[in-house]
Order: C-alpha cells, then structure tokens, then sequence
C-alpha cells in the first residue's frame, strides 16, 4: 500500500473519529430505575428524543449528561406506536446534535449508530443502509424505516444514527438479527414533535 493510500485513509479515519466526537458531545445516559438506554439532545434547553421503550412511560427517570451531570427527567410525550418520546431537563446551552434529512438516505450509505450496548459508554458500531420506506420485509407496512446492516446491541436504543457528516438521520430502535437492526427516520422523529409538543418546541 503506497503513502498516499494510506494517508487518506488516516486522515478518513481522523475525519470520523472528529465527527463521533461531535456526537458523543449531544448523547445522554437514560436510567429507568430498571434499565438503561440512550437518547440525544435536541434543543439546548433541556429537550431529549429517546425511544418510548427506554423510559417504558416511568417517571424516576436520570439522564447522565456528557459534561457528567446527573439530572431528574421528565417525561413530555411518549408514542409506543411509533417508539418514539421526548424528555426534559432543567438545563440551558446543551450542546446538540445536527440534524440531517432521512429523506436523502440510500442503500449502501456508510452510517454509525451510537449508544450505550452493555453498558458501554458512547460505544459506536457503523454499516451501511441496507434500505429505507414504508414497505420493507419483517416491519409492519405503512411506518417508514431505516434497515441497517451493522452490529447493534440492548444499550443502543434510544442513540443517534448519523451519517458521516455526523448528522442525525435516525433514532436507533430495534435489531432483528445477528448484523441487522433498524432505526425510525428523523422526519418522523420531527412530526413526533411537532404533533406532541405544538408551538412550544422549533423543529428544525
């Protein structure tokens, strides 16, 4: 392998690690009382997406900041239909994640889910898209999806799924084999939103 393969691989791989580094500064530690999950900051106030399956509707609900803080939650809006909810806590100029577009995702795009599998710290795992729609095989027809072909674990749910540019295209939710798992798109994350919060949040 000549020098100048291997200098772009290593500044490819300097550019990934900065773009995780990113990431890891908008992911949180949800803590239900009886398990853990994910979740991502998406307004600096205080406003956290997770999966409804991570807070299972409780409210002695932590979330772990990444500057360390450990906060009391409270639960605003939960969808189990959607596995989607939003949390709040008591906390101003929070660093957030930069929000992508789902609709632009294609099949072979390289991607990096993010989490806490086993309890793990800001473990990431990447693939690729395996497809995305509302019509894909094992899911329930009429939702949209992202099919992932990477190596996720219990700990990821709840975390971002970004794209290499570091920007949030997904909530990670559920595997379904040994190298596939799926993720519910940011649009829909954003018509949660919307629909739960109305005026009182900006969805960008």
């Amino acid at each position: 392998m000549n020098q100048e393969v291997l200098s772009l691989l290593a500044s490819l791989n300097a550019d990934m690690a900065d773009a995780i580094d990113r990431v890891h500064r908008s992911l949180v530690h949800i803590s239900n009382g009886r398990g853990a999950g994910a979740g991502t900051i998406w307004h600096p106030d205080g406003l956290i997406v997770t999966n409804a399956h991570v807070v299972h509707g409780r409210h002695d609900l932590k979330v772990s900041l990444p500057d360390g803080r450990r906060l009391p939650a409270r639960l605003l809006a939960a969808d189990p239909d959607r596995d989607l909810a939003a949390l709040s806590v008591d906390a101003t100029d929070l660093p957030t994640i930069e929000i992508g577009d789902s609709r632009q995702v294609r099949p072979g795009q390289w991607v990096m889910a993010v989490g806490h599998p086993w309890g793990i710290q800001g473990s990431v795992t990447s693939g690729v898209v395996i497809g995305s729609g509302d019509a894909l095989p094992e899911m329930r027809p009429g939702r949209d999806w992202i099919a992932l072909s990477l190596h996720m674990r219990p700990g990821h749910s709840g975390g971002p799924l970004v794209d290499s540019q570091a920007r949030l295209i997904g909530i990670n939710t559920m595997i379904t084999g040994p190298d596939v798992g799926f993720a519910i798109p940011v649009q829909t994350v954003k018509l949660f939103l919307k629909e739960a919060l109305g005026s009182r949040e900006t969805i960008v």
